[in-house]
């Protein structure tokens, strides 16, 4: 059980990191959308995920535009 919460939360948080968005709200929403389903499968905090996921995913994306598509 605990390997295939590990394999969730990885597809989750690199799924979120490869489809950033082309502008902020939508790099912030896919960025909260990845943080929700990982404290979901984790057992955390879904609202803390969205918030920390969001800002996670634009901090990146605007950092490492070039990678971002």
């Amino acid at each position: 059980m605990r390997r295939a919460k590990i394999i969730a939360v990885a597809a989750l948080a690199l799924g979120g990191l490869t489809a950033c968005g082309q502008t902020v709200g939508e790099q912030a929403l896919v960025g909260g959308a990845a943080g929700i389903g990982t404290a979901a499968v984790t057992g955390g905090n879904i609202g803390t995920g969205a918030i920390i996921g969001g800002a996670a995913n634009v901090a990146y994306c605007q950092t490492n535009p070039g990678k971002c598509q």
